[in-house]
């Protein structure tokens, strides 16, 4: 290099130096054009929730404020992905489910079961919720073991991957499907249900609508959630994959996970 070029790269590294010493902003990257067009083929990300939920969607009744890890997740991830975000909601977690499996939405964080994996595709789970069972005020239900016995009337969301379970378990409790959470806070609080199902982030928020209501002592199994998208879109699962992992390993998943409310939460596997 003779030294005229060597000057002028010297000129062009000094200036560098001095932009960046006041304070020039290097762009970030541009989000990823190729999962974009997979994760969000509308040009939005199409985010499926059901309301009751710390782990999908919670609203403060009196400010309005959404929270809730699949709409917080939902957010981020759009944001990353460059695109607008838009919230659908539905009644109970089985609505959503449909609407993945026909591309109504796009993203929602959800149970990981083997029977929803035949339908929408997941990433490793994120997050273990404890399964328990919510009771009304003055119940004699104690424990778990109290729960399947002639004449108890255990109340599931409709379509949930806890009425699948427990119709397969109970020999002599009685299973009742409910429409919406709402709707079973309202049916424990009348007594058309001797306890409630589900997992214990859910139980726990529904103690907050049903004064005197309680999470009984004890689990009878575990909800494993993590990030579902619709089949089909496997080019984007790799993109998916390590943004669960960059925003668990920064700790914003946990920082999500707080805000929203979640209890009864135990360690991702």
């Amino acid at each position: 290099m003779n030294l005229y070029r060597r000057s002028l790269l010297s000129g062009f590294v000094l200036a560098a130096a001095l932009l960046a010493g006041c304070g020039t902003v290097v762009p970030t990257p541009a989000p990823d054009f190729a999962a974009r067009t997979v994760l969000a083929p509308t040009g939005k990300l199409r985010v499926g929730v059901y309301a009751g939920s710390p782990t999908s969607l919670v609203v403060d009744p009196k400010t309005g404020l959404k929270v809730g890890v699949a709409h917080d997740l939902g957010q981020k991830l759009a944001s990353e992905l460059g695109v607008p975000f838009e919230l659908v909601e539905f009644r109970r977690v089985a609505e959503v489910i449909d609407a993945l499996k026909i591309g109504r939405v796009d993203f929602t964080f959800t149970n990981a079961t083997a029977v929803r994996a035949k339908d929408v595709d997941f990433t490793p789970p994120l997050l273990t919720v404890e399964l328990g069972y919510l009771v009304p005020p003055g119940s004699t239900i104690a424990n778990v073991s109290d729960i399947d016995r002639p004449g108890v009337r255990v109340g599931v969301s409709e379509g949930s991957s806890s009425q699948g379970t427990l119709s397969k378990q109970y020999k002599s409790a009685t299973i009742i499907p409910a429409p919406s959470l709402k709707r079973a806070g309202e049916m424990l609080m009348s007594r058309q249900l001797d306890a409630f199902a589900t997992n214990k982030a859910v139980l726990f928020e529904l103690t907050d609508a049903v004064p005197g209501a309680r999470v009984i002592d004890g689990r009878w199994g575990e909800e494993h959630m993590a990030i579902a998208i619709p089949k089909g879109r496997d080019a984007g699962m790799p993109y998916l994959r390590k943004f669960a992992v960059e925003t668990k390993a920064s700790g914003l998943f946990k920082s999500i996970v707080e805000k929203s409310g979640v209890r009864g939460a135990m360690s991702a596997n």
